[in-house]
This record gives C-alpha cells, structure tokens and sequence, in this order.
C-alpha cells in the first residue's frame, strides 16, 4: 500500500515534503490559517502498518513555542478515541517521531483533539438537563455558533464564567470543561448542589470554533489572539470575544476562570490578577482561598511552577481574566494544563490527556465552593 499523509479534516494541520518511504517521511508545521504560528499539528498516516515508520517534522526549532518539544512525546490513535505517546526526539531543530503502526491507518497530533463534532455532541447532551439553557451568542467570523452554557438559575445572587479554547489548538481546555460539566450535572453530587444552591455558571466551551476547525494553535479565522482583545473586541476580527464581553457586562461576575494549556511547562497552575492596579486585599485572600483549595482537592494541581507576576505587565489588561478581575474586583484566574504531561504525577503511555483533564474539571467544582462559602 502507497504510503499517504493527508490533513484535510476537521483540525487537519501539516506540510507533506516527502512520503515515499515510511522511513524516511519529512513533514513541515503548518502556520495559523491567517497568523505566522508554527505549533499545532494533526494529520493521518496511511500505508505503513508493520513498518518502523519515522517522521521528521523539518521546522519544529522554528515553532512559536520550540521549548514545547523538549521531552515533548507525540500523541497517536488509530480509532480517533484511544489516544497514546509514541517515541519522539528533538534535537533543537528538527522533531523525529517514530513508530510502527498496527494498522493501516493512524492518527497523530500535537495533544488529543476534541472535534467539531464532539463540542455539538456536549451541547445537545447537557440541554437535556432542566438546569440548562444552551444560549446562542451569536456568530464567529466564518459564521458558525458561538454557544454559552447556562447552568442554574440566572436570578441567583452569584455569577461563576467559565471559558476555554480562546486558543484553539489548546484542546485540554474543553476536555476539561467536559468534566466539569458532568459533575455539575450529576444529581447525587453534593459539591454541584451546593454550588446551585448559591450560583449560576456561564459556560462557553469553545471560545474559538473556527481556530479549532482550522487547526489553529492559538488564533481565530482573522488571525487574531483572542486573550489579547478583550479592551477593543470587534466584529470584524474578534466577534467571539465582543459577544462573551457584552454578555459578562450584562450577568455581572463573581467568579472568572479561563483555561488554557502551556506547551512548555509539564505543571498544572493557575496565573492570578494580583499584579493589577488597584487588587485589593480581598481579592489576594479571595483569590488564595480558591488556589489552596484546589490544591487539597486535586494532586494534578500544583502553586511551585507557573508564571512571574511580572509576565503580562505590557498588555495586561487585553488578556480575559486581567481585564475581569480589574473590571469586576473578583477572582479571576487563568488556568493553565499542560501540552507534555504533569511532571509531579507522570503517566508513560499517556502523559496528560483529555481523561486527565476530564478529571480535574470534576475536581474544580471544590475549589468554586469554597469561593462561594469564603
């Protein structure tokens, strides 16, 4: 069988130089659709079952985030379910992955996806609960939907956002929302209840659909950067941002959380608002309520590695939970999950996947409680 590399599906992202031999395939990282981003990549290797089979992706030291291939291992699926680490090396310039495929067709891609397909299926199964309401924001630049999950009663006292994806390729921030989400919804939960009993949550679940579909690292499908236009959002460019605004400034916020992935850091960790003029006392205590409680209830995450406060001091208040924890004087946290694996807790076969994310969406409900309560 003919050795074939194809990319044209939904977050199908890579440059075939050559696929001769499956020994010797050199492939290139395909830029943003409208962005100079070299990162994301997914494609679909038929013709080399049975054969040592070794990819070198040709521009990976010139990558937007080259730190991210260290002790980086490629994820694979033949199934597009069942995802697994297979052997990768970097040797500063150029990314070798290597494996031999039990089957005919296989899957390989930067982290495991989480499709078009599925985003629906998440939304046509949590509207069968009589705590949801599945709201149409309105339209992202190539015209698809822009959803908000509402869980709980919009007339309670406190009001929880929660977003992921406004980067794209970041696909362990809706699996995690998948999670938290179900545990949420699950009646015997008396974390969700007690939540209910005091809040509504505002749940987008992918802020950028069109990034997604594109396969998009880190921008939407008029090369914007979404966590950078959160002052000037527009409906030429960032239609996805301007919606959600306009929707916080009309709910009110009590409680703000983005989630993202770091290609480099193999941690789970949180960056805080308290580099903001004007944070107050309250909120640096408010704030360390909510990081020492998700500390006791998850072991994924961690407070020793993350980001200097000092980070995002240039643009600061273009960033989503910057310019909400400055606006609103609430905790406002972004959530970051790694691309690699959690370096305190590693797993061989998987490093951190879309199950381990489901997880600590589940584990997240604790750490909101005690927002709530404090």
């Amino acid at each position: 069988m003919t050795i074939k590399i194809s990319q044209n599906f939904d977050a199908g992202a890579i440059e075939v130089v050559k696929a001769e031999e499956a020994d010797t395939i050199e492939l290139k990282l395909r830029k943003d659709s409208h962005a100079d981003i070299w990162q994301w990549f997914h494609f679909r290797l038929q013709g080399a079952r049975h054969q040592e089979t070794v990819m070198r992706i040709l521009n990976a030291g010139e990558a937007t985030y080259a730190k991210g291939w260290e002790n980086y291992r490629a994820v694979a699926s033949y199934d597009r379910e069942t995802w697994f680490r297979v052997d990768t090396e970097f040797d500063g310039k150029v990314m070798t992955i290597r494996h031999t495929p039990e089957y005919d067709s296989v899957y390989y891609a930067y982290f495991e996806p989480y499709s078009w397909e599925r985003h629906l299926d998440l939304l046509s199964s949590v509207q069968h609960s009589p705590l949801v309401e599945v709201v149409d924001l309105g339209n992202t630049v190539d015209g698809r939907d822009l959803n908000v999950v509402v869980v709980g009663d919009p007339a309670a006292e406190k009001k929880i956002w929660i977003i992921a994806r406004q980067h794209p390729g970041e696909t362990m921030a809706e699996w995690l929302v998948e999670g938290l989400l179900g545990a949420l919804l699950d009646t015997a939960n008396p974390i969700a209840r007690s939540i209910l009993d005091k809040a509504v949550l505002y749940i987008v679940p992918n802020m950028n659909p069109d990034g997604a579909a594109r396969g998009n690292l880190r921008t939407n499908a008029a090369g914007a950067n979404l966590n950078r236009e959160w002052m000037t959002p527009s409906l030429e460019t960032s239609p996805e941002v301007f919606h959600v605004k306009n929707k916080i400034h009309e709910t009110g916020c009590d409680l703000f959380l983005d989630i993202h992935g770091d290609e480099a850091l193999p941690y789970v960790f949180v960056a805080g608002s308290e580099m903001i003029e004007g944070f107050t006392e309250k909120q640096a205590k408010e704030q360390q309520v909510f990081v020492d409680s998700f500390c006791a209830a998850s072991p994924d995450f961690q407070t020793k590695f993350g980001y200097e406060a000092s980070k995002y001091n240039e643009d600061m208040l273009k960033l989503a939970s910057k310019y909400i924890g400055h606006t609103f004087k609430c905790v406002s946290l972004t959530l970051e999950l790694p691309f690699k694996d959690n370096a305190n807790l590693p797993d061989a076969e998987t490093g951190w996947d879309g199950a381990r994310s489901i997880k600590l969406g589940e584990a997240m409900l604790q750490p909101i409680l005690a927002s709530l309560n404090n």
